[in-house]
């Protein structure tokens, strides 16, 4: 890692507000100043300032390229995976599995010995005699006496949110001038616990003895840079890893694509996923959380999944709502007042049903995802709007509608036109307080609802 010398980082404490394209153009070249090092301090300061706030506020911090940047968690999802982590082992404390610091051999496992498939046994016996049952009143300080190992550590941000909640914490990654940067940038933001390895993240997987917890994000591009998304495309498979995992540690976050379908995902690991977190900020979704842990009971159980969009969080029992996409159940309401479009979190997960149920509203149609009730519904995950007129898509009915207006928000669910085409046929200019919606109520019926934000 190259290191900034007193030019360089007066240079980029100076300018460090300005434009980097600007900069790059008409920056005096001075001796002993590294441009192409001071740009990119200044354009990786100038995205955390949004992204990484607390390390922006870091003066220690050294930045990567601009794609690093780009590529890397957000402050907030980085939290949220640390909050897992905590949640997840703090009530397990009195009886989670421990890693013995002595290392000597202790017969003694958990009191409901996991269910493991045949090809982890070997792996088992390995690893089992590191384990120790405590039952003192001392294991619930979890923060003071536990571990965690970050196998794909990359730029390390989640790592530095991760590791915060650890007394042990290792990062681990295979390009030495990543690590570099990890080692220097962890130590700036106080993480003596950090410890950093340069190497593959697998054979230290096959190699280390167990933790508490385990961190994986897999890369989502093959060997010639095009993106993926199927868990067996991404690097590592995480799929073959499944086993060893398991008796690694008491528990795995895997962070995969948002793209994925998460029901599917849940199936191919066979039993080993325990909750799912779709993860949304500013209603744009931008991760599917896996926990991976070892079955304790022989019949296996459905996990629980966890929808976030920045402050609006729910969860459920996803063995209880396993007909997301169900219709029909309710009829309309006779009063039709307010509309709610549910955040992204929601969409993604379809547990449309659970919805309902939880917040007494009906779905306008099938696949529509679109919600109506008679009242309003106080904290509902979503947007939520005043209906102020339904009506069809003949040219009375657009024109009651309308009533003169000349500009609208317009979306469509369910809709034989996609928004651009409607804002077309109807002549409307985009925004305004006018929100527009197109789409199939119950009976199959082509609507428009005029709303208002509320």
């Amino acid at each position: 890692m190259t290191i900034m010398n007193d030019e360089t980082r007066e240079f980029v404490a100076m300018h460090r507000n300005e434009d980097v394209r600007e900069l790059a153009l008409k920056a005096k070249r001075v001796e002993g100043l590294d441009l192409p090092l001071a740009l990119d301090q200044i354009a990786g300061w100038q995205i955390a300032r949004k992204k990484l706030p607390q390390w922006a506020s870091c003066e220690g911090i050294v930045y990567p390229p601009h794609i690093s940047m780009e590529q890397c968690s957000s402050q907030f999802t980085a939290q949220y995976k640390s909050e897992i982590a905590q949640t997840l082992l703090a009530p397990a404390a009195t009886v989670r599995a421990r890693v013995s610091d002595s290392g000597e051999s202790d017969n003694q496992t958990t009191k409901s010995e996991p269910q493991l498939s045949d090809s982890a046994e070997s792996v088992m016996q390995t690893a089992k005699s590191a384990f120790q049952l405590s039952d003192s009143p001392e294991s619930d300080t979890l923060v003071a006496r536990s571990s965690m190992v970050d196998l794909t550590g990359g730029f390390g941000v989640d790592f530095s949110y991760l590791a915060r909640g650890f007394s042990q914490a290792t990062y681990v990654e295979r390009q030495r001038h990543l690590c570099d940067l990890a080692e220097h940038n962890m130590a700036a933001l106080g993480l003596d616990q950090a410890r950093i390895v340069c190497g593959d993240g697998v054979e230290y997987l096959r190699q280390m003895g167990p933790v508490d917890f385990i961190y994986l994000d897999p890369a989502r591009r093959d060997e010639h840079g095009s993106r993926t998304y199927a868990i067996e495309d991404c690097t590592p498979n995480v799929f073959e890893l499944r086993d060893l995992l398991l008796v690694k540690s008491q528990y795995t976050l895997v962070k995969l694509s948002p793209m994925l379908d998460w029901r599917k995902a849940v199936a191919d690991f066979d039993g080993a996923v325990r909750e799912v977190h779709i993860v949304a900020t500013g209603n744009e979704c931008k991760e599917l959380l896996l926990v991976l842990g070892q079955q304790v009971h022989e019949e296996p159980s459905a996990p629980r999944v966890f929808c976030v969009n920045d402050n609006q969080r729910i969860d459920y029992d996803s063995a209880a709502y396993t007909q997301g996409l169900r219709i029909g159940g309710k009829p309309l309401p006779e009063a039709k007042n307010y509309l709610y479009e549910p955040n992204a979190s929601i969409m993604k997960a379809g547990c449309f049903d659970l919805v309902e149920e939880r917040f007494g509203v009906t779905q306008v149609g099938p696949s529509s995802h679109l919600f109506v009730s008679a009242t309003p519904v106080a904290d509902f995950p979503g947007r939520g709007f005043a209906i102020e007129a339904i009506g069809g898509m003949n040219k009375k009915d657009i024109k009651r509608l309308l009533n003169g207006t000349k500009q609208a928000n317009i979306a469509v669910r369910n809709f034989p036109l996609t928004a651009p085409q409607l804002r077309k046929k109807l002549k409307l200019a985009d925004g305004g307080p006018v929100y527009l919606f197109g789409t199939t109520m119950q009976g199959c019926d082509h609507v428009l609802l005029r709303t208002s934000k509320i």
